[in-house]
């Protein structure tokens, strides 16, 4: 099955670490373990077999409305086996200046986002996020770079972990509906 490709840009960080060891390449989304909102570790296998949508998000940004279409998305694919996960960032613009608090708040208050939100993250540069690095290798942006470009960057996971593809910022949740729809039971 393949999908469209709409490509965006690269990530790696403080908050996200490699479950497998240095000596093995993490092959799968699986691989990782992150921080919540909340400072807790989890572990990305416990969405094994869940389509994810994974964005690096911000609060002060042009492209934050986009929380509603997520939202709403996560809503209506959610018992399909749909997940959001939401990566805070500070890297563009200083657009998500806020402790892990205040965007929750912001997030809760605003747009009433209820899919998992995860710990401020790099998304590219030296300090990416291990997992933001292996998207981006795995699903460059444009003209091939790794580089993340802006905020809401949204990266398509099948259900068996394997990247399907990337989305630039101006991808509007609804605009990539249907292919996240092709990786759902019925």
């Amino acid at each position: 099955m393949r999908l469209p490709d709409r490509r965006c840009g690269r990530l790696r960080g403080a908050n996200i670490e490699r479950e497998t060891p240095m000596s093995a390449q993490p092959q799968r989304v699986y691989d990782f373990s992150v921080q919540t909102l909340a400072g807790e570790s989890v572990s990305l296998s416990q969405y094994r077999g869940k389509v994810l949508l994974i964005v690096n998000t911000a609060s002060e940004c042009g492209f934050t409305p986009q929380y509603a279409g997520l939202q709403k998305l996560y809503e209506q694919l959610g018992p399909r086996g749909f997940e959001v996960l939401a990566f805070p960032c500070n890297q563009f613009g200083k657009q998500e200046p806020g402790d892990a608090q205040a965007i929750r708040s912001f997030c809760d208050l605003r747009f009433h986002v209820s899919f998992p939100m995860f710990a401020k993250v790099d998304v590219k540069g030296p300090q990416a996020a291990p997992l933001y690095d292996y998207l981006t290798q795995e699903k460059r942006g444009v003209l091939g770079t790794k580089a993340i470009k802006w905020n809401f960057t949204k990266f398509l996971v099948d259900a068996s972990g394997n990247v399907i593809a990337r989305y630039a910022p101006t991808a509007k949740p609804e605009a990539i509906r249907a292919d996240i729809e092709r990786l759902l039971p019925a």
